[in-house]
């Protein structure tokens, strides 16, 4: 008997216990009011052509802000934004994107002649979206990194002349996050697409041709005559045609060794942009509340986020129906079931939608700044793309194993999704708004899904490719993992 007794004990410390909320009935009966023809025609309203792209501090997202806004309001969700509303304000610069862009490569002939071959759009190069606006023509430089680290003996400059010149450099810095924090940490500055923009300003070049993609990105500084363009392998193999070295040896030398490999490529490129701006743009963060019912456990919060921006024009209209549309209908089916049923819940529930994750992540930055709950006393549920696939994917849950408990315990009983997770270090530069929340130390899980065709950062990113039966069964499992999060006596955290 006392052997029982023990085993008890244990099952009790280890096992999630709940206090009494809504019956199994009325559970099961929320969960499936959220239907995948519900999420479907959120995604689709969030990616029609009249929010074009959800750019935050444009008057288009906001109008996008302002329907989600409505919903919560018409499902009976509190306001927690700034001044008992539901917007919480930030200042946010953005660029517009017009279709007079171009990228074109000077092939001389005799006698003074050249070919001009005129790049695609999309396919082989994409327009930068914080570009200054105005046309250059220069040589072409290849300056590695574009990094300049007096500290860290390495200066992709030196010994080269951009002045006046058009530079060629690679994403990221020649030691990966995957190297370790004491390996990478002393070059996290300097991977920012910012700083590399920055320190080619200050070295005189007149513009830049990002090995990047070529893929849209909002995520850079802006300077006012400086023009900058996103390329891909097209565009990177005909600039070192014949300049006698392998760009693809060239980058793994400098990995290896930690040395620049700069020159200049005796080749001529014209960088054509067309753009507009605005310094002074706001972004918001919308923020609904369900309180929570127990005199304690209610200053507790789960936060249920997911950032409602995309990248705007770049030129054409990116819809951003994966990213990240599917996930805020995830979080609205979630929020409307909660809501319109009256579950009880003891710890408070939160649903944030983000502004400004393309943008350097800064609308999960202003929320941490000027929490509406104590950071200390809060969980994140983050999603970023979760309307293709069959498959769950979720970072970080090996690094907090009670939350991933609740995720796996409603997988197992109502869903059974593939589901799979991570340890997550959080070392490289923010990409996801759970990265804001893990440097604040609030335990955090992003979901995402896989396993059908992705268009990243692309006008494809449309409808056609979302699968809604993915985004309603993250639904239920989210559904239930919060119910039971809100109502366990044990701490989540």
């Amino acid at each position: 008997m006392k052997k029982y007794f023990i085993i008890l004990a244990l099952s009790i410390l280890v096992t999630p216990s709940y206090s009494q909320g809504a019956d199994e009935a009325t559970l099961l009966n929320a969960m499936h009011s959220i239907s995948s023809h519900d999420l479907l025609g959120y995604v689709k309203t969030m990616c029609d052509d009249k929010y074009e792209g959800r750019l935050t501090g444009t008057k288009d997202y906001q109008e996008c802000a302002e329907w989600l806004a409505g919903r919560f309001s018409d499902w009976g969700l509190s306001p927690a934004g700034d001044d008992g509303g539901w917007f919480q304000w930030y200042k946010i610069p953005y660029t517009l994107v017009f279709p007079d862009c171009g990228l074109t490569l000077h092939i001389p002939l005799k006698k003074g002649a050249e070919i001009l071959k005129h790049y695609r759009y999309i396919t082989e190069y994409v327009p930068g979206s914080t570009s200054g606006n105005g046309e250059v023509t220069g040589e072409v430089v290849y300056a590695g990194y574009g990094i300049t680290a007096p500290e860290l003996n390495y200066d992709d400059y030196k010994d080269i002349n951009v002045k006046g010149k058009i530079i060629l450099i690679e994403r990221e810095a020649p030691v990966s996050p995957a190297a370790g924090a004491e390996k990478f940490n002393p070059w996290y500055e300097y991977s920012f697409h910012q700083s590399k923009l920055a320190n080619a300003v200050k070295h005189g070049a007149v513009g830049m041709i990002y090995n990047y993609g070529p893929l849209a990105n909002p995520n850079n500084a802006y300077y006012e005559n400086f023009v900058y363009v996103h390329i891909g392998d097209t565009v990177v193999r005909d600039i070192f045609e014949g300049t006698g070295f392998n760009h693809r040896d060239i980058v793994s030398e400098i990995d290896s060794t930690l040395k620049p490999h700069s020159f200049n490529t005796k080749k001529v490129m014209t960088i054509r942009m067309s753009t507009q701006h605005f310094p002074d743009g706001m972004g918001s963060n919308v923020i609904g509340m369900i309180r929570g019912t127990d005199p304690v456990l209610k200053d507790e919060t789960i936060i249920i986020g997911a950032h409602l921006d995309h990248l705007g024009k770049c030129y054409d209209i990116m819809p951003g129906a994966n990213d990240n549309a599917s996930a805020v209908a995830v979080m609205m089916g979630v929020a409307r079931a909660l809501a319109v049923n009256k579950i009880p819940l003891k710890r408070s529930v939160m649903f944030i939608a983000f502004g400004s994750e393309e943008q350097a992540v800064v609308g999960s930055k202003a929320y941490i700044e000027h929490p509406v709950m104590p950071l200390d006393k809060s969980i994140l549920l983050n999603m970023d793309g979760v309307g293709i696939g069959n498959s769950i994917a979720a970072s970080a849950g090996k690094d907090f194993p009670v939350l991933w408990s609740f995720i796996e315990d409603a997988n197992n009983a109502y869903v059974h999704r593939p589901l799979r997770t991570s340890s997550f270090p959080n070392l490289g530069r923010p990409r996801l708004d759970a990265a804001r929340f893990l440097s604040a130390g609030v335990p955090s899980l992003s979901f995402s899904t896989y396993g059908s065709v992705n268009y990243y950062h692309l006008p494809l990113d449309n409808v056609d490719i979302i699968k809604p039966e993915i985004m309603e069964d993250l639904s239920h499992l989210l559904f239930m993992a919060v119910v039971r999060m809100a109502d366990s006596f044990g701490p989540l955290r």
